[in-house]
C-alpha cells in the first residue's frame, strides 16, 4: 500500500512537499516515482529514485525545482516541489516498479503499484 499526502491549495511562487509512505510491506529497496494527471491526459512523468536515494531524474518541466528524496528507514518517499507554476496543478500519484530496478522510470508502464493521489492546485 503507498499513501500520498501533502497535497493542497498555493499560490505561484510557492511551495510544497508531497510524501508517499509505504504500509503493509516494504518497497524501501525498490525505485519509486512520481506522476501527475490532469483531466483528459495521460499520466505524465515527473520523478524517480532509485532504491537506494543516490540516482534521481526529473523531467524537464520540473528540473530545477522539484527535487525527490527518500528515507529508506521510513519507507517514504518525498518531493519537494518549489516555485510552483499553475501547470503544475494535477493530481500527483507515486508508484513502485515491479522490479527493485527500473531502466529509465519514465514510463508508467513501468510501474506495478500506484498509491490513491493526492490534489495539488497552484493559483496565479
Amino acid at each position: 500500500q503507498l499513501q500520498a499526502s501533502g497535497g493542497g491549495l498555493v499560490q505561484a511562487g510557492g511551495s510544497l512537499r508531497l510524501s508517499c509512505a509505504a504500509s503493509g510491506g516494504t518497497f524501501s529497496n525498490y525505485a519509486r516515482g512520481w506522476f501527475r494527471q490532469t483531466p483528459g491526459k495521460e499520466r505524465e512523468f515527473v520523478a524517480v529514485i532509485n532504491w537506494y536515494g543516490s540516482a534521481t531524474r526529473y523531467s524537464d518541466s520540473v528540473k530545477g525545482r522539484f527535487t525527490i528524496s527518500r528515507n529508506r528507514d521510513e519507507d517514504t518517499v518525498y518531493l519537494q516541489m518549489n516555485s510552483l507554476k499553475a501547470e503544475d496543478t494535477a493530481v500527483y500519484y507515486c508508484a513502485v516498479p515491479g522490479r527493485p530496478y527500473v531502466s529509465g522510470g519514465y514510463q508508467s508502464t513501468q510501474y506495478q503499484y500506484w498509491g490513491q493521489g493526492t490534489q495539488v492546485t497552484v493559483s496565479s
